[in-house]
């Protein structure tokens, strides 16, 4: 697809990959809006991002959500592209006193349900579009849990099922295109309890979700996460000891 020239909103747009991608797809000519919980955030992103415009919004909050899509009905109604990049996750171990039901609540809320939630309140707008995309963000763990991450890898597990499900029915009746983005392991705020400086930068990413967007590829596997994918295929055990090694 043509991934210039377009309206494209980017949840957690604030940091890390979300906001290597708002200033990627910003310099190849695109109206940027972002969006997270901290305003602060944000406003920080905003003076590195000219031109784009910034509307903090909880996607675990339905009133919150709500508010954003009435927002961006009467003022960007050209949206095209919606990236669901925001996401929560903890660090800890399964076992006695983990509180693991609290943290994978929190998970779910934002990684998923907060995902389904804005894309079909969103659904209207992007359907009015000559050319429209949904862009989900999971991760490398769809293929294979990081243990010390249990229940943040269930839960892009689940948002890659719904993405399957949403780019297979939105593909009947609709010129929606959805695309599913796996990130490996990358440097950012949000990876540093897991060695996150081993990781790839953030634009890296970004520039090959804009590749495999402008390539229509609907899995875009980044990085090693393509190497990861085919080692999960042939032995899923492999993987998950390659996974959960050290």
């Amino acid at each position: 697809m043509n991934i210039s020239n377009k309206t494209i909103l980017v949840t957690g747009g604030g940091s890390g990959i979300g906001l290597a991608t708002a200033q990627l797809l910003l310099e190849k000519g695109n109206r940027l809006i972002i969006t997270g919980r901290s305003e602060a955030r944000l406003q920080q992103a905003v003076a590195q991002l000219p031109g784009v415009t910034a509307i903090p919004s909880d996607l675990t909050d339905a009133a919150s959500v709500a508010a954003l899509v009435r927002r961006l009905e009467a003022e960007f109604s050209d949206l095209s592209v919606l990236i669901n990049n925001a996401g929560h996750g903890n660090v800890y171990q399964l076992g006695i006193g983990a509180d693991a039901a609290i943290k994978a609540g929190e998970e779910m809320a934002a990684n998923y349900l907060g995902t389904i939630r804005l894309t079909e309140l969103l659904l209207p707008l992007l359907t009015r579009q000559p050319e429209a995309a949904i862009v989900n963000v999971t991760s490398i763990v769809v293929f294979a849990p990081a243990a010390v991450m249990p229940t943040y890898a269930a839960s892009k597990a689940a948002l890659h099922s719904y993405t399957q499900s949403l780019r297979h029915t939105l593909a009947q009746t609709t010129q929606v295109k959805v695309f599913e983005l796996f990130p490996p392991l990358v440097n950012t705020d949000f990876t540093t309890e897991v060695g996150g400086e081993n990781g790839i930068p953030p634009r890296h990413v970004a520039t090959e979700l804009v590749a495999g967007l402008e390539q229509d590829t609907a899995e875009i596997l980044v990085g090693q996460t393509a190497q990861f994918y085919e080692l999960h295929r042939a032995a899923p055990a492999e993987a998950f000891a390659a996974m959960n090694q050290g």
